[in-house]
């Protein structure tokens, strides 16, 4: 096929020069980002892509940020993003997800979760080992209304106690990552344990965001993300390793791992 050199001006050729050093380094934003919702790709302190989503689009009806689990004609856990895509009713479009609480080896949570408000794991509060009890942990969940937040476990405890709280949904993961602005008073900014991590925050711009780290990173440094570079006040670890999943089509990332509980945003077409 024969191609074609036109030569701008040279006031165009500057203003088009001008308008690519604005761009941000290292976000590879699709066309069907929107003022409500995005995903990106970024490399800075790491690499890392995230997709965020708008509380106000949440309390809109075109929106809803909901937890997948089970088949819905039996007990057999999705497993995959692809079985959940097979399961969205036609009107219903994915925008992203990612793997939410930690599960055991039949793929059932081992936290608090809620769906549609219905119970389908207490709220756990025990001790133990592993990072789900790597103390403090807490719960990401959101009402009727879609209101998120993330909230640590025992102060959830008491604010459903006191019917201060209702879930609609809810995912519970450990540790959290940043409370109330602070890191986790157990990570070390001078550790080597470095893996592949995932996790959500609540942060102070009005958005959700789900970040699934490209590369091995430290607990402090993943929270360090969080609460520097993201201002999110609240953020809690979801998985990592091999558990750790991500789906978002606008930036080609389709993970087919398996997989417990997925956490998505899902928008009416």
């Amino acid at each position: 096929m024969p191609s074609f050199v036109f030569a701008l001006p040279l006031s165009l050729a500057l203003l088009a020069l001008s308008v690519s050093a604005c761009q941000p380094i290292g976000a590879d934003a699709s066309d069907s980002d929107t003022e409500n919702w995005s995903c990106q790709s970024q490399d800075t302190p790491f690499t890392y892509s995230i997709c965020s989503v708008n509380a106000d689009a949440l309390n809109s009806e075109r929106y809803s940020l909901q937890l997948f689990w089970q088949q819905p004609s039996d007990t057999q856990p999705l497993l995959t993003f692809d079985n959940l895509l097979a399961t969205l009713p036609t009107n219903q479009t994915l925008n992203f997800a990612m793997n939410a609480g930690m599960y055991n080896e039949s793929y059932a949570p081992i936290g608090y979760t809620v769906i549609k408000g219905k119970e389908i794991r207490a709220l756990n509060l025990n001790e133990g080992g592993g990072n789900f009890h790597l103390l403090p942990n807490g719960v990401m969940w959101w009402d009727k209304s879609g209101n998120v937040q993330i909230t640590e476990s025992n102060a959830l405890d008491e604010q459903i106690k006191n019917d201060e709280a209702k879930p609609w949904y809810a995912t519970q993961s450990g540790p959290m990552l940043v409370i109330n602005d602070e890191i986790h008073p157990q990570f070390n900014s001078d550790s080597n344990s470095i893996k592949f991590r995932n996790g959500a925050g609540v942060c102070s711009d009005g958005s959700i965001r789900l970040v699934n780290s490209n590369e091995p990173v430290t607990f402090y440094q993943f929270a360090s993300l969080f609460k520097n570079d993201l201002s999110c006040p609240n953020a809690l670890f979801l998985d990592g390793g091999i558990a750790s999943a991500l789906y978002a089509p606008s930036i080609d990332k389709h993970d087919k791992k398996e997989m417990g509980v997925m956490i998505g945003v899902v928008e009416l077409k």
